[in-house]
């Protein structure tokens, strides 16, 4: 397996991504929700949660899993390592938190219906959002999220988030934080088809039925989608899906269709070319960046879509 030692995560991070959390950083109430998360919400607990009600992987606990996730932080270069747990959840499932003492989730389902070369392509995807500091605001989203369902305006403070557009920008930026991750898993396996493969089989792979599963028909269905957008109205229906209108709930993750189409691209370019030759900025930090912030002009768009989405809601919500 390739390994990249001192990679900074200005190598592989989407613009989109960068993009993304630009203008979720300077929407209207993000500094109120970051100082009080910062005052009601650690990672500390999180980790002891985690401690006490899963499995911590380690030499004498699911030791080939420890073998590989030590593989792929070293392949990244993440510092300082992070633990890795295993839950009991048959839902096929993963997720990183904690920067101080960065963590990750791996569900039971997740295990019983990956191979071991996919199961590398999960660390690596997870590895990839410690890398590049994505966990805090991943747990800040998750954190405003249910403030706004659960409490008023006068607990917190910050009843009024979705009337700020807040909410939607948090779950812009996670969706675009994914392609971010994508590519990490692909510098860490070298391997497009085991990328693309671990993704159809999230979408909807069957333990029992995997030999009836075409990785061929997957990249087709992924191209069908794309032409999709050759009309504006599935444009707009796209929108509305991920931004949870119909009452349905907002996406925190691109479909896994599309994420297809990224992948792909980034695959096939120079860029992912020349970083496999070991040419890529380099950092001392680890397992944190600091991102470059991108050109004020596409988080002016971003920032120009949150405003159209937020009077869109308005319109909805009136009698």
């Amino acid at each position: 397996m390739p390994r990249y030692p001192g990679i900074s995560s200005e190598a592989f991070r989407h613009p989109l991504d960068l993009q993304a959390e630009q203008a979720l950083r300077s929407v209207p109430g993000f500094d109120l929700v970051a100082s009080k998360f910062v005052e009601y919400v650690y990672e500390r607990p999180e980790l002891i949660y985690n401690m006490g009600n899963c499995i911590q992987v380690g030499p004498r606990q699911y030791a080939n899993l420890q073998g590989l996730f030590r593989e792929a932080i070293a392949d990244l270069d993440v510092r300082p390592e992070p633990t890795l747990f295993v839950t009991q959840n048959p839902a096929a499932n993963s997720y990183a938190l904690g920067q101080e003492r960065p963590f990750i989730i791996i569900t039971s389902g997740a295990l019983d219906l990956l191979t071991d070369d996919e199961i590398r392509v999960v660390f690596a995807h997870e590895l990839g959002h410690i890398k590049c500091g994505h966990t805090t605001l991943i747990q800040m989203a998750v954190w405003a999220m249910n403030v706004v369902s659960r409490l008023s305006d006068a607990t917190l403070g910050i009843g009024g988030l979705v009337s700020s557009g807040l909410l939607y920008a948090f779950f812009e930026w996670r969706r675009k934080a994914e392609l971010t991750s994508d590519r990490a898993a692909l510098l860490v396996t070298d391997s497009l088809d085991d990328v693309l493969g671990t993704m159809m089989k999230l979408a909807g792979g069957s333990a029992t039925r995997m030999h009836e599963l075409s990785l061929t028909e997957f990249k087709r269905q992924a191209q069908s989608y794309q032409e999709l957008d050759r009309e504006n109205l599935n444009q707009i229906y796209k929108f509305m899906l991920y931004n949870g209108m119909g009452g349905r709930t907002m996406l925190s993750h691109p479909f896994p269709i599309e994420r297809v189409h990224y992948i792909e691209q980034w695959a096939n370019s120079e860029e992912y070319r020349t970083i496999k030759t070991g040419t890529y900025p380099h950092t001392h930090s680890g397992a944190v960046d600091t991102p470059t912030p991108p050109p004020s002009t596409e988080a002016d768009r971003l920032r120009q879509q949150i405003e159209e989405l937020q009077a869109q809601i308005d319109r909805l919500k009136r009698p």
